[in-house]
């Protein structure tokens, strides 16, 4: 279906044998249908009526629908405006639209009318981003915030030691624990919230340098409008379209939203892994779902699979956004030309936080259970007790007292009963669940 374009771009471009993402095609085609639609009123195109008009539109949807996928074969390292990609879905609406109408289709004057490639493709990574954003980040995200939260509420009144440095530390619950998992995620998750009105702002209409050359006066605005009712986006149009296309700090920050949920995922899967570690001689609070055999040498062993590729995918979605933050800072005076990387590496990214979230929440977290007993036997063990005493007898005091029971393997109420505390006081003072709750009232 592709013409002269795309087949030299495909002959130029042997370099990674990566496609474009799916999701900007999809939306470069809705871009090139409303286009049609709102260029089918104007008088000075030659031969654009509405029939070739309703031709363009009909095969521009059906690439949005992802019929033909498998006709932008360009690679993702090209012309760093990505023109062989736009150039690629003129020709192949072209050829479609000449179908259908039988009559011939230019892929400039008739499907790239009023369009530049240095607006219409970064209009589509924005469009595009956004929309994997709301639909696939922010829903997934969300779904392992629930997961977190059910389990927290089942678990919110088991006590166990907190541990600070991978040290013993002061009581904690359960629920708290996992709570701070779900606020960190949710917390990242604005950022995305975020990032997905700001890249609902576009540069369509600046043409080639931004000037809007060609551009009919108000075409852009009625081409979002349509766009934006189609995908349920509030798209406008950049106040400095000269900014916007030269610039990169828009994709910087959508980046830098998915590295703040790939951070928050590494905190969570790494505590998951500590917490369920064992499950003999390690802390075994958790038992999380066995999913598969974990060694190949070693019977009988489960591994944390899940928490393991989440990291790892996390560790890649981090390393992407240097990557995007380089190629955000390439532009060069009126034109950033690391587009096609960018909108890659976003979608690569986005994809990766997206599955990470799901797979946690669906084939881990929902799953878990905690082994109350050792949650609590933990808690009445750890020496951090002592600080439920320190304000009675003195920081000094309580540190002696935790160095002589670590010293002589002795437990630190039978060390604070040698110095004299009774045992109604050691009751409420060593009372982990008491301790747990802070200041809270129970």
């Amino acid at each position: 279906m592709w013409g002269a374009q795309t087949q030299r771009a495909v002959e130029n471009f042997p370099i990674s044998g990566q496609r474009m993402p799916s999701g900007l095609i999809h939306v470069l085609g809705r871009i090139k249908a409303a286009a049609a639609r709102v260029n089918r009123d104007r008088t000075d195109l030659a031969g654009f009526d509405g029939e070739l008009a309703d031709a363009i539109v009909t095969a521009a949807l059906e690439v949005a629908e992802g019929r033909w996928d498998d006709q932008f074969p360009v690679d993702v390292y090209q012309t760093g405006s990505g023109t062989s990609t736009n150039m690629n879905a003129n020709e192949v609406i072209a050829r479609r639209a000449a179908e259908l109408c039988g009559r011939a289709v230019h892929p400039n004057d008739h499907v790239n009318a009023s369009q530049s490639s240095n607006d219409v493709i970064p209009t589509s990574i924005r469009v595009a981003t956004a929309l994997q954003f709301r639909d696939d980040v922010l829903p997934a995200t969300d779904e392992l915030c629930a997961a977190i939260d059910e389990l927290a509420g089942a678990f919110a009144e088991v006590v166990k030691a907190g541990r600070t440095h991978l040290m013993d530390a002061a009581p904690v619950f359960v629920g708290d624990e996992m709570s701070a998992w779900a606020a960190q995620l949710r917390s990242a998750g604005e950022l995305v919230r975020g990032a997905v009105g700001s890249l609902s702002v576009v540069p369509l209409g600046g043409s080639a340098v931004g000037t809007g050359l060609n551009v009919p006066d108000g075409w852009a605005d009625e081409v979002l409008a349509i766009v934006g009712a189609d995908v349920g986006l509030d798209l406008s149009c950049a106040t400095n379209r000269f900014a916007m296309m030269a610039g990169g700090e828009g994709y910087a920050e959508a980046s830098s939203a998915l590295r703040g949920v790939a951070v928050a995922l590494t905190k969570v899967a790494n505590d998951l892994r500590w917490l369920s570690s064992g499950p003999f001689c390690g802390l075994a609070e958790l038992r999380l779902p066995e999913l598969q055999p974990g060694s190949s040498i070693m019977p009988g062993k489960v591994n944390p699979v899940i928490p393991e590729a989440v990291v790892q995918a996390a560790a890649r979605v981090q390393g992407n956004d240097v990557v995007v933050g380089i190629a955000a800072a390439g532009g060069n005076l009126q034109l950033n030309t690391f587009l096609p990387l960018i909108a890659s590496t976003l979608d690569e990214s986005a994809r990766l936080v997206a599955n990470s979230a799901r797979a946690l929440a669906q084939r881990c977290v929902r799953g878990i259970e905690v082994d109350e007993q050792r949650c609590r036997r933990f808690a009445e063990a750890s020496p951090a007790l002592v600080t439920g005493l320190a304000l009675s007898i003195g920081y000094e005091a309580a540190a002696e007292a935790v160095q002589e029971a670590v010293g002589d393997g002795r437990s630190l109420r039978e060390v604070l009963e040698d110095r004299g505390l009774g045992p109604a006081l050691l009751d409420i003072a060593l009372d982990p669940t008491r301790l747990a709750r802070g200041n809270r009232l129970p």
